[in-house]
């Protein structure tokens, strides 16, 4: 068959069709050209913990393998574990959410995923505070509803302003995406913001989705989740991976109005069906086992702040305008001074300083790239003096 009759009996959909390349593939790949070439590289571009899955968790899993509980759940999740997340909201988040207003998904991305396809028509306007993670406004525009960013700035610590979101609200507006700690700027939002949030919420009756899966990794700042604002406009994401090193287990959960976790529930039942039995019995060791995972968590913490004092006060030092993150484990850096083009930036630090970045393009943070602190204070200081040599003199 010719590439032409090819194409057209293999049309791809316009949902397809509408997915934006990602602007970062390019550094991306050459990164990873770069080390199979055997070049000296230092990447920070990666989103996830350098630690492994406490042992507590891992033995857990085994258990779990041994005992025979390797076939399907009910797609909610086991009940068990529902169970345990219910009380995780209540005990650790203020949260009222029973068994059967949680569900379990295959990572806190599907759990979003399942939310804007349930919640979303197109045409709905959803508000995204900018600069955000790469996946809301993409997800938001599969659902053929219209992602409208709200900038925030680097002076305020990337916090969002009320006001301005209240600016943006139109006849169309359906949904508030909430991101605290947030990815890529660590920004936390402070109980006063996210009170008015939730007033703006009930006024305009919009639902807000929060994904609050850096939670545990907050440094001096005070995390709330809005949901005890207006619990009856929010739909609460969370997860595993982040907090307990479980990225790979891919462990999301959601809870909200019974409704609402029902449709979701529908979905999935006709996509994934259930998260991975195997990984539901470790996030109910993780949620259950307090002791040794709040030793865990804390450790973790400990580190990180450690990480990112040291990374933050280097890169303001060599002349890299970075706000301190309050939460998660990436900073934000104004690159400009490099380049105007964040990435022409990334480009050079990969090229000249062997420092492999993420630019901001497609986290709505023109001029900046995002650095994961998830490394060594060894790396890290290493990653400064490579930085340092490639600022122009």
């Amino acid at each position: 068959m010719g590439s032409a009759a090819q194409a057209e009996v293999w049309a791809l959909s316009g949902r397809a069709r509408s997915l934006r390349p990602s602007a970062t593939v390019a550094v991306t790949s050459r990164a990873l050209e770069l080390k199979r070439q055997g070049v000296d590289l230092i990447s920070l571009s990666v989103g996830e913990p350098d630690f492994d899955t406490p042992p507590h968790i891992r033995d857990a899993a085994v258990r779990a393998v041994q005992a025979g509980g390797t076939r399907y759940t009910a797609v909610s999740g086991l009940p068990e574990l529902r169970e345990a997340i219910s009380e995780k909201f209540r005990r650790e988040n203020g949260l009222t959410h029973a068994p059967d207003e949680v569900t379990v998904t295959s990572g806190g991305k599907q759990a979003l995923f399942n939310a804007f396809f349930a919640l979303l028509n197109p045409g709905d306007e959803v508000l995204i505070p900018a600069p955000y993670w790469v996946s809301y406004p993409e997800m938001v525009a599969l659902t053929g509803a219209v992602p409208v960013p709200v900038p925030t700035t680097a002076g305020s610590g990337f916090v969002l302003d009320p006001e301005a979101l209240a600016a943006r609200i139109t006849p169309r507006t359906r949904m508030i995406v909430l991101n605290s700690p947030g990815n890529p700027t660590g920004a936390v939002f402070p109980p006063d913001v996210l009170r008015a949030v939730a007033d703006l919420a009930v006024r305009h009756g919009l639902m807000i989705v929060t994904d609050e899966i850096y939670e545990h990794l907050v440094y001096d700042a005070e995390q709330v989740s809005i949901g005890t604002f207006a619990p009856e406009h929010t739909l609460t994401i969370n997860g595993a991976s982040k907090a307990y090193a479980m990225t790979g287990w891919r462990i999301g959960y959601a809870g909200g109005p019974r409704a609402v976790i029902a449709a979701m529930n529908a979905l999935q039942s006709q996509s994934t069906s259930n998260a991975c039995s195997v990984s539901q019995y470790a996030a109910l060791a993780a949620l259950t086992e307090h002791a040794q995972t709040a030793a865990f968590v804390e450790s973790a913490r400990a580190a990180y702040r450690a990480r990112r004092d040291l990374l933050v006060a280097g890169l303001n030092a060599l002349g890299l305008p970075t706000p301190t993150p309050q939460g998660a484990f990436y900073a934000l850096a104004d690159t400009r001074v490099l380049h105007p083009d964040e990435l022409e930036a990334a480009r050079i630090l990969l090229e000249e300083a062997r420092v492999a970045v993420v630019p901001g393009t497609d986290f709505g943070a023109p001029g900046h790239v995002r650095l994961s602190y998830a490394a060594g204070l060894d790396t890290l200081r290493e990653v400064l003096a490579r930085i340092e040599g490639a600022l122009p003199r």
